[in-house]
């Protein structure tokens, strides 16, 4: 289904999108990157910051690091995991490294088998093939991300390339 090299390529991508990311956010207002704009999360601080909630959910469950505890997601906001573009910023740039870190290592046998984790969405557990898990870490990252880039252009906000064939070397 995946390899290595995919897991590594996306850890970069989601690195250089994030880092991207951040050019635009610096442009705005606090106020701009809090107003509700209509999407799920309502506004794109909420927005990005959900995407770092289950990033760092993801990556704990490969990399046995530390994560969110998995609660009842009906009564967790995953909205608030930081306060100021300056924390998201941080924990941003320590998350993204440690998706690398973790991509560098994976072999094709950390892509095999199944992972058990207690789901907070569904309040049971739940056992999915490993791969498929991967492909939903970076997935989830992509789908949020492009509903932020959206968000963004409609502020008119600077906007920068999303397209994988242009990831920096």
């Amino acid at each position: 289904m995946i390899s290595p090299e995919y897991c590594l390529l996306m850890a970069r991508y989601n690195r250089w999108q994030n880092a991207e990311l951040l050019k635009s956010l610096e442009s705005m207002t606090d106020a701009d990157l809090r107003a509700d704009r209509g999407a799920f999360f309502g506004s794109i601080f909420r927005t990005v910051n959900h995407l770092l909630w289950g990033d760092t959910l993801w990556i704990s469950r490969f990399d046995g690091g530390m994560g969110p505890a998995e609660t009842d997601l009906t009564k967790t906001d995953t909205t608030d995991t930081t306060k100021t573009l300056a924390e998201w910023s941080t924990e941003r740039f320590r998350t993204d490294a440690r998706f690398v870190a973790w991509a560098k290592g994976v072999t094709h046998l950390d892509l095999t088998g199944d992972l058990t984790w207690f789901s907070g969405a569904i309040q049971a557990d739940i056992s999915k093939p490993r791969a498929m898990c991967v492909v939903q870490m970076f997935n989830h990252q992509t789908h949020h991300r492009g509903q932020v880039h959206a968000m963004l252009g409609a502020a008119d906000a600077p906007m920068y390339t999303t397209d994988i064939p242009f990831l920096p070397e």
